[in-house]
Order: C-alpha cells, then structure tokens, then sequence
C-alpha cells in the first residue's frame, strides 16, 4: 500500500429493493437466496466486451489533459442505468450514463474534500467513503451520502477512522465500512502493530440520511498475528445481515451480525502450499513452473458471498502472503476449494503473465464479486497484475470451472455485476499518460456469442504445464497453410521463436523454440569487435551480455522471416545511442541480423557497415524480410543527423548493403510523441508491406497504417513513395477497447489472408493485452 491510497474496496449494490433482489448492484453481494433453482451451466452464453470509458473524457470534453483521474471502485444505480466511481486521484465520484452500455456518456464528477476509497448505492443514494486522515496516526474518515440525480451532497457521518470497503445489505437496512487505519509503510518497513487500530463501523439506514447513525465493532484481538491492529480491509454482507470482513495483513477472516453488532465468528484464512510455481524474475528466464512454495499465507483482500452459506476470497497477499488465486470457505471457516495454480497457469496460456511479479505475489488476485447471469452462477476475478478479469462458472462451488478472461485496461480493481442488465463492469485504476496508460472502465455483456478474447492461447509443455508467452513483437507465415512464426523481443531475456496455428480461434502456439549460440557463432562475432569496453560503440563486452551462462541468446529481436536457405532470419535491435543524441543512453548492444537453424541454432552473423553504426540511436531494427535474393529491413525512426527512418537492403550474394528513405507520416496526437515504422512483409516482387505507427494508445492514438513501398528500381539513398493499403485504427477500435500502442508483427498468410499481431510489453506497465487482428485478403 502506498500513503492513503484508498483503495481495495467494497460491493456497490443498487437497492431499489425488487431490482436489487434481482440483481445486486456491486456483484459481491449478489448471493443466491434459500429458494434460488440450482445453477446451470451454460456453454453458449459468454461475456465480451461492448465498450470501454476513458475516465479522462470526464476532464473537459477530452483526454488531451494530463491530470491524474481514475476509477477504483464502481457502483450503479437502482435503475442499472448510471454508474458512479471513485477516483482517488482527483478527490472525485464520477458519474456515467449506460443506458447504452455499447455508447457509455460522462455525466461529470463531484469533488470532496478528501479521498473516496469506496462506494456503494442504497436507493436514491450513493454512500462515499472518503478518507480524511491528516497523518496516519490521526486517522479520520467520513461517509458521505450523494443524491444521484442531481449529484449533490445531502448529508454526511463521521467514521471516527480512515474507511475503507464499503458495503449495503440487500434489504437496504445497513452499511458496514472497513475502517483500516492503515499503517505507515515507511515505519519499520510497514511492519504491524501500528496504531490506531481499525474497525468496522455499521450504520444504521433509518429514515433520512441526516437521520443515520453509527455503531463501532472491536475487531481486536481476534487474530494471532497482529490481534490488537486488525486492519480491516474489505466487506460483503450477505442475505441474513452478516457481514464477511477480511483482515489481510492478520490472514484473518471476521463475521459480523449487523443486527447485534456481535462477531458470530472468526478463522484464519490459512496458508496454502503452491506446486509449480515460477518464483523468479531473474533474468534470463524462461518462465519455469518448477519451483514450489510451502505454507504461503492466503492473506485475502476482495472477498464477496456466493451464498448465505458460503463465500469466496482474492487472496492478493500482502506483508508476506498472497497464494496467486481464490478460495471458497464455508461459514464455519472450513475451504470449501483453493484454486492453487489454476489461475496463474489460465492466464499464462493466454500471455498475461507478469513476469516482473513472479519473485512476489504472481497475478495478485485484488477482488471478486459474484452474479447469478441466466441460470448460472458466476465468480469474477480480477487480478491486478495480470489486467484480466478471471471468470469461473460456480454451478459447482466444491469445484468452480474456469470459464474465460476478459481483458481490459491496466489494473483493474472494483467490479460490479449487473445481471438484470446482462452486463459486467471493472474498474481499472491505473492513470499515468506517460506510460502510455490510462484509467478506465470497462463494459462487458452476457450474450450467446463465442467469447472474442484471448486472440492467441497457449498449448502445454512436455510438462502439461502452459507455454507462458509475451512480447512478440515479429510474424512471418509459412510457405502454405495457416502457419506463422512469432519472435518474442528482449524483454524475457533469453528468446524464442513460436510456431502458431491460425487456422483456430483463438489462435493457438503449439510450440516454443530457444534461440541458442550452441556453435559460438555469435561469439565469435564478438571477438572480431574492439575488446576496449566504449560507450559510445558496440564491443566484445557487449556480445558477452548478449549471450546466457546456458547459450540462450538475450537478443532484442523485432523481427523475423523466413530463409531460403532454411530456418529463419532474425533481426535484432541495437539498444542506446550515441550520447550526442541521447544523453545516458550509451551503446550496448548493435542492430544485427542473424540467421538461425530450424533447431534455433545461430548460424550467421550479419552487422551494419560501420558508417552507419556510427550514427546508431535506440531505434533501429524493426522488421525484416527475405526476398528476391535480398534481405529488406524496416528502421523505426531517422539516425542521427537524419529526418527519415532507413530501408536497409542486403544482398545475400554480393554482400553489399543498400540503403533508401522512408517519408513518415507527421506525429498528430495531443500527447505529442513519434512516429515511426514497426514490421515490414514482402510481397514479392521487390514489393512490401510496412507498419507505421505512433507510439500512442487509448485516446491519445492516431497513428496506426498500413503501407506498401516498392523497391523495384531505386536507387541507393533514394527516398521511396508509400501507398496507404489500410487504416488500422478502426481495426483496434473494434476490439472495443483501448487502443493498444504497438502493432508489432504482420504476416500474409499464402491464401492471402492478412494479420497483424499486438505486443503485451510482457505485461510490464501493460494491460497485457494482445490482439490477434485478421485483415482478411485486402491486397486482392
């Protein structure tokens, strides 16, 4: 937790008693009732997602701003039609008309004078839990109750602490708040006891919110860990008025009748031993699900009821825990199930892996809610790392079955679950315009419709384990079939080379292949290179860090094609640039181009003539292909003293290189930025496709083409003429999304099919979405 971060909160139910009955606003209360039928599973219904909401279009009329704005936590109105969101950030609810889920409108913001941390809806009313602490060891917090309609203030309670989770029970009798009096994380590196200690605080919902009145809970001493400084840090409440609140620093677990005040009960949440698990970011590293860690702490924060009897928890961790999953536990305290492994290898197969966070808590599975859509029970995960929405069908809650993942923008936290709507919402948090990333939330409906994401899974291992997979940043289609080839870039460290099948949806990568220097090719290479470590070029200390203790290869590559002479050619990029053009960012390593066996053994080694390594900056290398006898390579931006990128040209037989000019489109966004080239194809007769692109995403993309140059004729440092073959931006908005920045691979399949592949930044300050796009045969 970072100072006040207000966050990690509560169910927003929409209480107009009949609908609320019917569908629980905030989906982590919407438990089934004693007479409720049984659950049915459904395989032709699926949730997809019909719209997303940039939080920023609430400032002004655009996002052309950089101030911080965001969405934690998000409840709906009584009616289904307005949903209402805390942001943190900017001390504000927003508001945002769904009437058309496929066309969200932004109704404006209320600012408050401190930091909502949840919000949740009972009837006319949204109730706002709004941090006002001075200091952490004055904590001081007040609920402030909205009228919808006109988006008002019409009272206020103090909290007597700095809340967190806010819940309403079903009947609209009560609202129980978490109130964590969180701790300072740079005291004693955040180590618990820290008082105040915190609390539940229930009010009271008799009369006229000016009329409300609160009652404290002691919520000390329950716990074995940390017993007198309880932190409370999410609530759920469930048909009988007992509310479930969760104690994560303490691994603890609380149940509190709301009609008493009384603590029916109280366990741990448990520890759990993980089989398989990747517990390293070292690099290089290959994602191994090899190691194993004993008695890891659950340490649950999201936690919502499935039933009167029983509920699920997000078991994210926090001082030393988090098990990377979720648990059902029966009221007793007894687990009911663990899902041990089975999310973390979910989304694995389908590349949202978030390697960074593989040494800490994996995924971090943040929040659950629960709905009952049709005749089926659902359980929604969100998992903050990973950015995906988990959903498993709950028809058996002994053994819940994974149903799919619905992507959306960074990190998301809050969910509802609208079943009288058909429709789903998260939150996702993450606001920072320099990444590029920005906060949102994002809409999906139940419908009997083929879930559209993931675009690419994953088959197993020899070990019947996933291929975790990231990055890929360059394609190439086989000869014949529905073969392509995908390359992962730098970012794992020790690269591959993918073989994925197409002619399935979603596509599938049925193999991974390691590119090795196993015959020293590369390092020799290295040792024809000055051996005097320079800054400012490329040497053998240099070639040294490219190559692992193992022989895997740590290349950036960004793209590959197929060689006639077999294998594939690979090009990798450079990185750094000569100080005069970029203060800091030394060379370390040159752009090459390698050809690798069919077994990814490296069996060449080809480098710029040195007169233009001597204008090297960090964008080079980008696509390659092999055609007519000549290897053809895409530079992304202009090299020093330069206005336009590079199309290098090899011929393989005279060995001479050649170079022409690439006229780039001017950079158009509000947030400024560049533009260069991603991935080249080739045609065929001294014709190519490119990519051009901006590095922009969600509203502040412009930028996203497809061009053909045609190389037959020019002449060496000739500028070339581009002809626009397609405009990729109503492709990417299709997906209903955020625009995602990078269109890294593009194959013509031989029917003629054209595709073109995203890459996830290995999930690193990404979504970690990655779109698989099918052009269909535009070049006919």
């Amino acid at each position: 937790m970072t100072p006040f971060p207000l966050r990690r909160t509560a169910s927003a139910l929409a209480v107009s008693l009949l609908l609320t009955l019917a569908a629980c606003g905030g989906g982590d209360d919407d438990d089934k009732d004693s007479g409720a039928q049984p659950s049915v599973p459904d395989a032709t219904m699926h949730f997809n997602r019909v719209s997303t909401f940039t939080i920023c279009a609430q400032v002004g009329s655009s996002c052309e701003s950089d101030t911080p704005v965001n969405a934690e936590i998000v409840a709906a109105s009584s009616d289904g039609m307005t949903l209402i969101y805390t942001s943190g950030l900017s001390k504000q609810i927003g508001f945002v008309d769904i009437t058309d889920p496929s066309a969200p409108v932004g109704l404006g913001s209320l600012t408050l004078d401190g930091e909502p941390t949840s919000v949740a809806v009972v009837g006319a009313h949204a109730l706002v839990a709004v941090n006002t602490s001075p200091s952490f060891v004055a904590p001081a917090g007040k609920l402030v109750v909205v009228n919808i309609a006109s988006r008002s203030v019409v009272a206020e309670l103090d909290l007597g602490g700095q809340p967190d989770s806010v819940a309403v029970s079903k009947d609209g009798r009560y609202a129980a708040i978490a109130i964590e009096n969180e701790r300072d994380e740079d005291v004693n590196d955040g180590a618990i006891p820290q008082l105040p200690a915190g609390r539940l605080a229930i009010v009271d919902l008799v009369g006229a919110p000016t009329a409300w009145t609160r009652r404290d809970v002691d919520l000390g001493g329950l716990a074995t860990l940390y017993g007198s400084d309880p932190e409370p840090e999410y609530v759920s409440i469930n048909e009988d008025n007992i509310a479930v609140v969760t104690l994560q620093e303490n691994n603890h677990i609380a149940l509190i009748d709301l009609a008493t005040g009384a603590v029916t009960g109280h366990f741990s949440a448990g520890s759990v031993t993980l089989e398989g698990v990747d517990l390293t970011d070292e690099r290089p590293n290959l994602i191994q699900f090899t190691q194993t860690q004993t008695d890891r702490l659950r340490e649950p924060d999201g936690v919502t009821w499935i039933s009167k009897t029983q509920f699920a928890t997000a078991n994210e961790g926090d001082l030393a825990g988090g098990s990377r999953g979720f648990t059902v536990f029966d009221r007793s305290g007894s687990v009911a199930w663990d899902s041990g492994m089975d999310l973390e290898y979910r989304l694995a197969r389908i590349g949202h892996t978030n390697d960074r966070r593989n040494d800490a808590k994996g995924n971090e599975p943040e929040n659950v809610a629960f709905g009952r859509f049709g005749s089926t029970d659902y359980l929604f995960v969100a998992s903050e790392r990973s950015s995906v929405v988990a959903v498993y069908d709950m028809s058996r809650p002994t053994a819940p079955a994974y149903k799919q993942a619905l992507p959306g923008a960074l990190s998301p936290e809050g969910l509802l679950t609208l079943p009288s709507r058909g429709l789903m919402v998260s939150a996702s948090e993450v606001d920072d315009r320099g990444l590029p990333a920005r906060a949102a939330l994002n809409l999906y409906r139940y419908e009997k419709a083929a879930p559209a994401y993931p675009t690419i899974e994953s088959a197993d291992r020899s070990d019947g384990k996933p291929i975790p997979w990231g990055a890929l940043s360059g394609l190439v289609a086989a000869p014949s079939g529905n073969t392509v080839y995908a390359v992962d870039d730098s970012f794992y460290r020790a690269n591959r080379i993918f073989t994925v099948d197409v002619g399935v949806t979603p596509a599938v990568i049925r193999s991974e292949l390691r590119i090795t220097d196993a015959n020293d090719v590369l390092k020799n290479f290295g040792a024809t290179l000055p051996a005097a470590r320079d800054p400012q070029a490329f040497d053998q200390t240099d070639v040294a860090a490219m190559i692992n203790a193992d022989r895997t290869v740590n290349l950036d590559p960004e793209g590959i094609s197929l060689a006639s002479a077999g294998g594939f050619w690979i090009a990798s990029e450079g990185a750094g640039s000569k100080t005069a053009y970029e203060t800091g960012r030394n060379i370390s390593s040159a752009n090459l181009l390698l050809r690798v066996s069919a077994t990814g053994v490296i069996e060449e080694v080809i480098a710029l003539p040195d007169a233009v390594n001597a204008l090297q900056t960090r964008y080079g290398f980008e696509g390659v292909a092999e055609s007519d006898g000549k290897l053809v390579v895409a530079m992304q931006r202009p090299w020093l003293g330069e206005t336009m990128p590079r199309i290098a040209v090899y011929d393989l037989t005279a060995r001479t290189w050649q170079f022409h000019f690439y006229p780039l489109d001017p950079a158009t966004s509000p947030n400024g930025g560049w533009v260069g080239l991603s991935e080249i194809t080739a045609l065929g007769s001294n014709r190519f496709l490119v990519v051009e692109r901006d590095n922009q995403n969600g509203p502040d993309a412009r930028i996203k083409r497809l061009y053909r140059i045609d190389l037959s004729g020019a002449a060496d440092g000739a500028t070339l003429r581009k002809t626009l073959v397609r405009d990729l931006m109503p492709d990417l908005r299709a997906t209903r999304g955020p625009v995602l920045e990078k269109i890294e691979g593009l194959a013509v399949l031989a029917s003629g099919e054209a595709l073109f592949v995203t890459d996830n930044d290995g999930v690193n300050d990404s979504s970690g979405e990655t779109q698989l796009v099918r052009l269909g045969r535009i070049l006919n």
